[in-house]
């Protein structure tokens, strides 16, 4: 049985009880599990069969087991805006100069149209080549990055002013920013406001990666609103941006 397991939220603390299974493996073997990632099992068979004309090598091809963890997807509530009410999940790569990718634009807006929440997963970087290492085939890896909020936002911006949907509205849309959601105490950062607020945060103040943004939708309850209010960059804003943009009705 080949097993993949998920490994939770934030640290080695997240593991289900069941995914622990993992360690009677290593015992019933006698053997170290090796990590294999993609670039090795695809790129490195040289090295896999370089004793395979003194000793036997098989690859075996076995059955596959998911063993289920918690995820952003369903983490994301500690925000405190209800589940029902999240559209479509759309994910935010890095922008160069000359690759730009909008697509997640139309995805926020059908989510918009129907007043529904966006979640959006911020890009990650790890074992990137640059393009003169990948051209010349050498394994030097660019070192690792992680989409910011404040990268994320102004990016947001960026399409929005090219786009002019009217769904991103710097000061007229409310956003929350999210980092370490599940971890310790202190490690966990949520952060509420428009996303001009957002972006004239300093970044210490969204906490360490992984982050994870969410628009707000228009179909927004009043409790919804409390309760994010106490992540607030500005309570008196939130409120007032709910309730005269967003029509919520607030006591």
């Amino acid at each position: 049985m080949f097993y993949i397991i998920g490994l939770g939220l934030c640290d080695e603390k997240d593991i289900t009880v069941r995914g622990l299974e993992k360690e009677r493996l290593e015992a019933f073997y006698g053997k170290d599990l090796i990590l294999a990632d993609r670039d090795m099992v695809e790129t490195e068979s040289d090295e896999i069969l370089r004793d395979a004309d003194k000793k036997d090598v098989a690859l075996l091809v076995i059955p596959v087991r998911v063993v289920h963890n918690a995820s952003i997807m369903n983490a994301i509530g500690a925000c405190g805006l209800q589940l029902y009410n999240f559209g479509q999940t759309v994910s935010l790569v890095f922008f160069s100069e000359t690759w730009k990718p909008d697509s997640f634009y139309d995805r926020i807006k059908e989510n918009a149209d129907l007043g529904m929440h966006t979640l959006v997963l911020l890009d990650i970087k790890v074992k990137e080549q640059s393009e003169e290492n990948l051209a010349r085939g050498r394994k030097i890896y660019e070192p690792p990055r992680y989409m910011s909020i404040t990268q994320a936002v102004s990016q947001l911006i960026e399409i929005e002013e090219l786009r002019e949907g009217g769904i991103l509205t710097p000061d007229k849309t409310l956003a929350i920013a999210m980092s370490r959601v599940g971890g310790s105490e202190g490690q966990e950062r949520i952060v509420s406001g428009t996303l001009s607020e957002l972006l004239s945060q300093p970044p210490e103040v969204f906490g360490e990666p992984l982050h994870s943004l969410v628009i707000v939708g228009r179909r927004l309850h009043h409790l919804e609103v409390e309760y994010a209010e106490t992540f607030a960059v500005n309570r008196e804003s939130w409120r007032s941006t709910a309730r005269d943009v967003y029509g919520c009705a607030l006591d």
